[in-house]
């Protein structure tokens, strides 16, 4: 199933929530991570970047070529086309890359898109999410929790 699954999740303890304050690559990895970070995303209004991501993640575990070709379809038409209204934030290098790929869409199509996302991610949201009263209230709850 892949990311797919990201809103079923057991409860993180207070050890996981803030190991997510000390690599971007663990909280990426943990769903309840990744729920906590989308939902901060929304507040900025880039919760599109946490999508593809998750899109492209379910694009690599695709084996079936016709539902390969699908779902490349659908995640260019959703995030990649200048008409999308999610569109993401790619350079034109990577855009070009993108378009020669989708003559034959591979599990791997949006590969560099997927990094240069994560980057972005990575680099822009990353500090704000951990100074967020989004991560700071999961902290404060499950600190008080694990007290009492």
């Amino acid at each position: 199933q892949g990311y797919k699954s990201c809103n079923i999740y057991r409860k993180p303890s207070v050890e996981e929530i803030r190991m997510w304050s000390q690599s971007f690559d663990k909280l990426m990895r943990n769903p309840a991570g990744r729920n906590a970070f989308r939902e901060f995303l929304r507040t900025e209004y880039s919760e599109e970047n946490m999508l593809f991501w998750l899109a492209c993640e379910d694009l690599k575990q695709e084996i079936n070529k016709s539902a390969i070709e699908e779902k490349a379809r659908s995640i260019y038409e959703d995030y990649i086309s200048i008409l999308s209204p999610k569109e993401v934030n790619l350079d034109a290098r990577v855009r070009e890359v993108i378009n020669r790929k989708m003559q034959d869409p591979t599990p791997h199509t949006f590969e560099d898109a997927q990094l240069q996302i994560y980057t972005l991610m990575h680099r822009d949201s990353y500090p704000r999410f951990l100074s967020s009263n989004i991560y700071k209230t999961l902290v404060l709850e499950k600190t008080l929790q694990s007290i009492s």
